[in-house]
């Protein structure tokens, strides 16, 4: 029996429209530096088909890439409506990678125009000669476009090019299964790997993203995705936000803590994502002067990697924020689990359950396999590599690239861990990362979540080093608050009853700051190898 339910096709366009007329009067606002600036969804909404016609006079005519090489910003949002509406691809490209990087991925992904602020025009000058496809250059703000010209391409400016355009567009009706954006994975190992998002499964996502049970995006929130609009789609916030009405903050370049706490106190936002490391500054910043309010946030998402219990409950108690973690990467658009503790749950249990990446939300499957792929059992205590599957799960990687990354529909995603008998999975290290002593387990994420409870230290990375007797022991690299001092002595004394004896590191070092890869997590190959050419001033303690 068929059903007589009519097959509407699910797209960025459906969004777009919704937002910019039922809630046309809601505002975007952007960072200036010195102020804010202010827009509406209905302006957004006309400023995305003037871009769109734009485009079709400059030759985007069907699938071609558009990337863009941008800040969060109005214009940004502007060009994530028109681009995959239009039935072009919109492609993010990550600001922060080295110039090879951004050539390789330009060039894999063909590349006809890029959308570039000019505050990033010298860092996207030098990338311009390598390009093989891109043909122009849209430069959005303020600034001299002379670096850009330079490289012989087409330079048009982003207000000038829209001044001639109308607002009315014929949008096209799209197949939801065509590409809507793509975004490639940051490439700590070997070349990164695109992943194309589909309308269908960027339209699931945001419906997924706005449910209860994840971030429950309302009509009367006020969004701020301090997450780059380059990665993974800024965790879908955009679109969530506005499928529900609600309005949007955006930081720009103004990324420090202090201006995020001053955006925080006077634009008042009620949800907002980013990764530990984010937060961790901004706890620091609010802890070394009094009288700051960021009490407006209800919700803060927080992933990416590990977030200690200690920043969790500082944040709670101190600023009643409370910070839900997440779990995803860029192959699952990305929200895959979110850790809302389970109803009922004693005090204990409810901690337990928030320092864990959480359970999968609704479309989401996650399973742990030994190292022959066999399925190993939710109870808590086998670990293996967790894999996942669903409807914003990517299947295989742009040009079919890395082909062993998936099974049978069933994605690997390099991150070891356990799942227990609720659903709760718990990551104990990237594949990459683990830390293998003596044939046994050691997770360097659950020592970094006990350092940083310290009070004596800002911020912990523990990696596996060489060692002659048991092939790995972990080393652990240490912030520590200014003005603060602690010993590695006295930081070993206090893991003492929090692991077992073995897992206690022998290997130290302090240093100024964690180095971190081009989206914010730990990067601990640099960390290696900084260790393995002695740049480091290791202290060693044996019991």
């Amino acid at each position: 029996m068929d059903s007589t339910m009519q097959d509407v096709p699910l797209s960025i366009a459906t969004i777009m429209r919704y937002a910019c007329t039922m809630h046309g009067d809601r505002t975007v606002t952007t960072a200036t530096g010195d102020g804010y600036r202010h827009t509406t969804y209905r302006d957004v909404g006309e400023q995305a088909g003037r871009l769109a016609n734009a485009l079709r006079r400059i030759g985007i005519t069907g699938d071609q890439r558009v990337a863009t090489f941008m800040w969060n910003n109005a214009e940004h949002l502007v060009a994530y409506l028109a681009i995959p509406s239009m039935g072009a691809v919109l492609h993010t490209l990550n600001i922060r990678l080295s110039p090879e990087q951004i050539a390789f991925i330009a060039n894999e992904a063909e590349d006809q125009v890029i959308m570039a602020d000019l505050s990033l025009a010298g860092v996207l000058a030098p990338v311009l000669p390598q390009l093989e496809t891109v043909h122009t250059v849209i430069a959005v703000g303020d600034g001299d476009v002379g670096a850009l010209e330079s490289s012989g391409m087409t330079v048009l400016r982003y207000d000038e090019l829209l001044a001639d355009e109308s607002p009315a567009f014929d949008w096209p009706q799209l197949d939801e299964r065509s590409a809507a954006a793509m975004c490639y994975t940051s490439g700590t190992t070997g070349h990164p790997k695109g992943v194309v998002y589909s309308h269908r499964s960027s339209y699931l996502h945001a419906m997924m993203t706005n449910t209860a049970n994840a971030i429950g995006v309302r009509c009367d929130d006020k969004v701020l995705p301090i997450v780059p609009m380059f990665h993974a789609n800024a965790w879908g916030m955009p679109y969530g936000a506005m499928m529900a009405g609600a309005a949007i903050v955006m930081a720009d370049r103004f990324m420090d803590s202090k201006s995020i706490i001053d955006l925080i106190e006077t634009q008042r936002p009620t949800i907002s994502a980013a990764v530990p490391t984010i937060w961790n500054d901004v706890m620091h910043c609010l802890e070394s002067s009094e009288g700051h309010d960021i009490s407006s946030l209800r919700l803060v998402a927080c992933g990416g990697s590990a977030v200690p219990m200690s920043m969790m409950k500082a944040f709670e108690e101190r600023y009643g924020v409370r910070i839900i973690q997440a779990w995803g990467m860029t192959e699952t658009s990305p929200l895959a689990t979110i850790a809302w503790p389970l109803a009922g749950a004693s005090d204990e249990e409810h901690w337990g359950q928030r320092v864990t990446q959480g359970r999968p939300v609704c479309g989401v499957e996650a399973r742990i396999v030994d190292d022959d792929g066999n399925p190993l059992p939710h109870d808590g205590k086998a670990v293996g590599e967790v894999q996942v599957r669903g409807p914003w799960i990517t299947g295989a990687y742009y040009r079919g690239r890395d082909e062993s990354k998936f099974d049978h529909g069933w994605l690997h995603t390099g991150d070891v861990g356990r799942i227990d008998p609720d659903g709760f999975i718990t990551l104990t290290d990237r594949a990459k990362d683990v830390i293998k002593s003596g044939g046994e387990w050691i997770s360097s994420v659950e020592l970094e979540n006990h350092l940083m409870g310290h009070s004596a230290v800002a911020e912990a990375a523990v990696v596996a080093v060489p060692d002659e007797r048991w092939q790995e022991r972990p080393l652990a690299v240490v912030v520590v608050h200014e003005g603060v001092s602690v010993t590695a002595g006295e930081l070993r004394d206090f893991l003492r009853d929090k692991v077992v004896r073995w897992w206690l590191p022998e290997r130290w070092a302090f240093i100024d700051r964690v180095p971190l890869t081009s989206v914010g997590k730990f990067d601990k190959k640099t960390i290696r190898a900084r260790y393995a050419e002695n740049v480091y001033e290791v202290i060693e303690i044996h019991d």
